[in-house]
């Protein structure tokens, strides 16, 4: 990562006082939320490959989402798989965020290809990122998948990449 990175996305947005609870549910993975955290969530296609079309499709969708239902840190679009770090804003739950994202980027996908079906796999995993240096783990992580599969040279100007410019959330 850029050394210039230093992230402050760890701000407390409740001022209440009031502790947040924690929910937990299961599929075949297990699934915490807990208001006002971070989470670093990946998820799968399913049975299919994204073109590099429809990696922009979903990587803009995704920052679409930026300010309205999310405070979106970063996001890497790969051709079979999905990355993105994140903290749902107030009446936004995980659930319900991934649900939406995962139906409008698979109907856009199916739109592209004229196709209908599902592009991507029931569940996802996701981890409530514990502190600033899970955070750089994560995005480390995010920046470096690109270069590892051999689809760029610079993971920075790989199409599917996407770091926010902010240094906290609003």
């Amino acid at each position: 990562m850029s050394e210039d990175f230093s992230p402050q996305f760890f701000v407390e947005r409740d001022t209440s006082g009031k502790q947040s609870e924690l929910k937990i549910t299961h599929r075949h993975l297990p699934h915490w939320e807990l208001e006002g955290s971070y989470y670093f969530v990946s998820f799968d296609c399913d049975r299919t490959t994204l073109s590099l079309t429809e990696i922009l499709i979903v990587k803009n969708l995704i920052i679409d989402g930026h300010k309205k239902f999310y405070l979106l840190v970063a996001t890497v679009v790969m051709p079979d798989h999905v990355h993105l770090v994140f903290s749902p804003l107030p009446g936004y739950s995980l659930s319900r965020i991934l649900k939406e994202t995962k139906g409008k980027s698979a109907r856009l996908i199916n739109l592209h290809r004229g196709t209908t079906g599902s592009i991507w796999q029931a569940e996802s995993y996701d981890r409530i990122i514990r502190d600033e240096n899970e955070l750089l783990e994560k995005l480390n992580y995010m920046l470096e998948n690109p270069l590892k599969r051999g689809l760029t040279k610079d993971p920075w100007n790989y199409p599917g990449w996407y770091l926010s410019p902010e240094r906290k959330p609003v």
